[in-house]
């Protein structure tokens, strides 16, 4: 079996090891909090962790990444997976005993219609994977059980593409008699059957007993709670309604937790693959300008600001489009040439000024679009707001559930932003995707077009030398911070909090992996 190189590799969370060598017991019905409601049931067109919350245990997906070891990949759906010589050619064999919920047979028929949903969406359909999936140019099914991709051209992070958790099979047959068919019905092969989602109240589960894993899942069933306040998702998880919430909580609601329940609690931290962005709206006046984007951007003191954020939010670290630390990251030295990025922020302000009153708008104002959770949405927003004040920027602070957030931002109905990206793995291509032309990627908020970027994706995306490929991932991040149509505030800390009791689950540098809950168990 050949494997495309994995480019970086992080250390497991202390005690994973442990937890695994317990034998787990069976049932019970696990409770778990989850921060914000999902928008759709298709995996497809999200790329919120809301989405993923809420559907990861129903489904099933090519391969995964490897909890044990990330990030390597292993087979989910494929038992097994051979990448040709030349890697255009990736062949899977599936496993042959997989069944939807509904008792229809998986075969390599679903996993082909998935992926040319993924790839080429049918009028009416959304696809944020589009762009990362471009680069396959067709699909063969010579039998049940196997899969043939052929690309048109190398891609360097193809395999970890493959083991996205946003590729959810889907049933060919349903998709058949309707493209839209994922958007208001939850038909998988996970371990986990769907049973009912009560708007805001919870979505449930039940122990999927033909699940192709063997002796899994433990859990009779689960019970995800949608707690959209901060201080009512802490007094669950402290009063135990709840035994987990997967995305994070704050450093002081850590604190708190482990001042009132003591070693009942479980607290797990890491550098998180997530970053807050500014995006503006380069569809509208004056964020077509150049010199309104950067000025905006240089008004915002992220060094600064991320010292006195980290005290109180998960916000950390100053970066660039590439996780701060990640193989291919930028070195900050270098960073603090871009706009928005000096550590003298007082000459940058007075440089945004400038830039201002040369664009003709000198008395600035708009309006901030941000979403309403807590953690770190709002204090960043308020800090945003602060900072632009200081140049004499008048900004109204609007925050949206989520639901019309994103739709807001999906419709291009918003002056500037506040924008994520939700990334899986620190394969660099996945981050610099959101920078690439809106009609190539639509999770792109800031609706620009341009043409030099996309260019620069492709090289560094065929570059086979590292050394090479580093320069062209410098040069495409150097265009993208410089044009501003988007830019990076700064990157989360994970802290994930679960009841001592909770086992077989794995901490990750990302809120998007190991949310299926096959292997989490309860210890009561």
């Amino acid at each position: 079996m050949k494997l495309v190189p994995i480019l970086a590799a992080l250390a497991i969370a202390a005690g994973t090891a442990g937890a695994a060598a317990q034998t787990p017991k069976r049932g019970g019905t696990f409770n778990f909090a989850i921060t914000a409601e999902t928008p759709t049931y298709d995996c497809h067109a999200s790329d919120t962790f809301a989405t993923l919350h809420f559907a990861a245990p129903f489904y099933s997906t090519l391969l995964q990444f490897d909890l044990d070891s990330f990030p390597k990949v292993k087979g989910d759906l494929a038992q097994s997976w051979d990448v040709s010589a030349d890697q255009l050619t990736y062949t899977f064999k599936l496993r042959p005993d997989v069944t939807f919920h509904d008792g229809s047979k998986l075969t390599s028929a679903d996993v082909k219609a998935t992926y040319e949903r993924m790839r080429r969406p049918p009028q009416g359909v959304v696809s944020v994977r589009q762009a990362t999936l471009a680069d396959i140019a067709s699909i063969e099914t010579p039998d049940a059980a196997t899969v043939v991709f052929k690309l048109r051209d190398v891609n360097a992070a193809m395999l970890e593409h493959f083991a996205s958790p946003w590729n959810c099979v889907y049933s060919a047959a349903k998709l058949a008699e309707d493209p839209t068919f994922p958007t208001k019905t939850i038909l998988g092969s996970g371990p986990f059957r769907f049973v009912e989602h009560v708007r805001g109240s919870h979505v449930s589960g039940t122990r999927n007993d033909r699940y192709f894993k063997s002796g899994l899942p433990h859990l009779d069933g689960f019970k995800g709670t949608f707690l959209l306040q901060p201080a009512a998702m802490i007094n669950a998880l402290q009063g135990g309604q709840v035994l987990a919430e997967f995305r994070t909580v704050s450093p002081a609601e850590r604190d708190r937790l482990k001042q009132a329940l003591g070693d009942k609690i479980r607290t797990e931290e890491r550098s998180w693959t997530l970053n807050l962005m500014v995006v503006f709206n380069t569809e509208k006046k004056p964020f077509d300008d150049v010199r309104v984007r950067q000025a905006l951007s240089m008004a915002i003191d992220r060094w600064g600001g991320s010292q006195g954020l980290a005290r109180t939010t998960v916000l950390r670290e100053v970066g660039g489009a590439v996780r701060p630390g990640s193989p291919y990251a930028i070195d900050p030295k270098e960073l603090e040439k871009f706009p928005g990025f000096s550590r003298d922020i007082r000459a940058a302000r007075a440089e945004a000024q400038r830039l201002l009153r040369e664009a003709g708008v000198g008395n600035l104002t708009f309006t901030l679009t941000n979403r309403t959770l807590a953690q770190p949405y709002t204090p960043a927003g308020i800090f945003l707001v602060d900072a632009w004040r200081q140049i004499g920027v008048t900004v109204e602070h609007r925050q949206l559930e989520t639901s019309p957030y994103l739709a807001a931002l999906g419709g291009g109905n918003f002056d500037v932003a506040i924008d994520f990206s939700n990334l899986f793995m620190d394969e660099p291509s996945l981050g610099l995707a959101k920078y690439l032309s809106f009609d190539k990627a639509p999770e792109n908020r800031s609706r620009a077009i341009d043409r030099d970027l996309d260019k620069l994706f492709e090289q560094q995306i065929r570059e086979r030398d590292e050394g090479k490929r580093r320069t062209l991932i410098r040069a495409f991040e150097a265009r993208a911070l410089t044009q501003s149509y988007q830019v990076p505030l700064l990157w989360w800390h994970r802290i994930v909090a679960t009841h001592a009791a909770v086992k077989g689950w794995r901490m990750s540098p990302s809120h998007n992996l190991g949310q299926d809950l096959a292997e989490v168990w309860i210890d009561q």
